[in-house]
């Protein structure tokens, strides 16, 4: 009897120290997001699309120096394009264009961790992005050079079906924690996907996007 309740004993200590190395939590904060386009040997960055994502994460931690964490993550990614032209010697004479898409994704990060020390980390790993939906607003302003005689269109339109719904994206890391369990952490994805669907030749429109977030942990030691 002794034994077995010796046996238990280890057991239940075993099972807690096993469960000191899991943490989990939600986190939240900014995103930074462009796309690119290239095709015929050149390439073009869009302007900085400017969103946030919130969701989930868990941790697992093996030793002291190394972690695996996965992620679950919405946020809105996407990019900006702003063309301004005018005839100097005719103000009248103008457009204005801009336009703006946005994907809506659920985003499944999954990474590996090395601690430096024991709040500081750096990361690597690959985020698997759904695109669940892709939305773009044009909007035009323009004057043929008579005054007062303007003219400006807005059109909002669905873009899914013109876009591939997988977006890879590895990415690198660093996360800051405090002992109270709150953290905060950054990283840079690098989009590799192309999201043309429709593609044609070498043309390809992948999305990166920077995160700098908050989060709190909540388990471990």
């Amino acid at each position: 009897m002794k034994k077995l309740l010796l046996v238990a004993a280890v057991a239940v200590m075993g099972i807690s120290a096993n469960a000191q190395e899991f943490r989990f939590g939600p986190k939240a904060g900014y995103s930074y997001s462009t796309i690119k386009m290239k095709g015929d040997g050149q390439s073009e960055t869009s302007d900085p699309l400017h969103t946030f994502y919130i969701g989930g994460m868990a941790e697992y931690k093996l030793n002291d120096n190394f972690a695996i964490q996965g992620e679950l993550l919405y946020s809105q990614l996407g990019g900006k394009v702003k063309i301004e032209e005018a005839d100097p010697a005719n103000p009248a004479t103008f457009l204005n264009f801009k336009a703006k898409q946005t994907f809506h994704t659920l985003l499944i990060p999954v990474s590996a961790k090395y601690f430096i020390t024991e709040g500081l980390s750096v990361s690597a790993g690959a985020s698997f992005g759904l695109i669940l939906s892709a939305k773009q607003k044009l909007s035009t302003d323009f004057g043929f050079g008579i005054p007062g005689f303007e003219l400006n269109a807005d059109d909002d339109r669905d873009i899914k079906d013109q876009m591939n719904t997988l977006n890879i994206a590895p990415f690198l890391g660093a996360e800051y924690a405090l002992e109270n369990g709150l953290f905060f952490d950054a990283r840079y994805n690098l989009g590799i996907s192309n999201l043309a669907k429709h593609a044609e030749g070498n043309e390809k429109t992948t999305n990166s996007f920077i995160q700098v977030g908050v989060g709190f942990k909540f388990g471990g030691n």
